[in-house]
């Protein structure tokens, strides 16, 4: 049995939230499903959930619309389901904040996986966090705290970063001037397979570069190794 961590599903076809919800607790895993995002909304008010399972194609508000409605509210996992044709829309969502993807059709168990990814994931995060507690890391005027899990502009502005995004930047944070390329990037933010072609570290990068770079187009902090990877083009001071 699975720690119970609180998990909502968000899905328009009560078969899917029904069978999600047995599923899960079965699991260990406290579950509450909503059809929409006004129940979404119900449950997230309610209940102090740790991982939304959103599906993106739904009637009326969308998984899009409920994904960046969730990052723009609250630092909740999410995972989104989409369906095998809808790269665009896993990367938008991506962008928009979300943790994680699982592609439709898909077996309990690879969700299950995602689930304890993303879940353990967080933990590990915490945990660091109280371990470290006190610890920075200064770049180019930036402070990245561990312990508050912020970042704060060399104007001392605090800016907001999803789950992803601050595991992506302390993994740069702790390998400076260095080369990384995108399967070690991204088994450093997930830990997991990744499907062929996938572009989600590109993404991620994306995302991060509109945050800290003064010019994304032209980013100094953040560059591209053609062929290579990344490289985080900075010294790092640790406190």
């Amino acid at each position: 049995m699975e720690t119970e961590n609180k998990i909502l599903v968000v899905d328009d076809e009560d078969d899917v939230c029904k069978f999600l919800k047995d599923y899960l607790e079965a699991h260990g895993y406290s579950t509450f499903t909503a059809n929409d995002g006004d129940g979404m909304r119900k449950v997230m008010d309610s209940e102090d959930i740790d991982l939304v399972i959103l599906d993106l194609v739904m009637p009326g508000e969308d998984g899009l619309t409920l994904t960046r409605s969730l990052r723009e509210n609250s630092h909740v996992a999410i995972i989104i389901l989409t369906g095998k044709d809808e790269e665009v829309d896993r990367i938008v969502g991506l962008e928009m904040g979300a943790d994680d993807y699982v592609a439709k059709p898909f077996s309990s168990r690879k969700l299950l996986a995602r689930v304890k990814t993303v879940l353990r994931r967080t933990a590990e995060t915490a945990a660091l966090a109280v371990n470290n507690a006190g610890s920075a890391k200064r770049f180019a005027g930036w402070k990245l705290d561990k312990v508050g899990r912020t970042l704060l502009s060399p104007k001392e502005v605090e800016v907001p970063l999803t789950t992803m995004e601050f595991n992506l930047l302390n993994a740069f944070a702790d390998n400076p001037n260095k080369v990384l390329d995108r399967d070690r990037l991204l088994d450093m933010v997930q830990h997991r397979n990744w499907e062929p072609y996938d572009r989600s570290v590109d993404v991620l990068v994306g995302r991060l570069r509109n945050k800290i770079e003064s010019n994304p187009k032209k980013p100094e902090l953040i560059k591209t190794v053609r062929g290579a990877g990344y490289v985080f083009a900075t010294n790092v001071d640790h406190e």
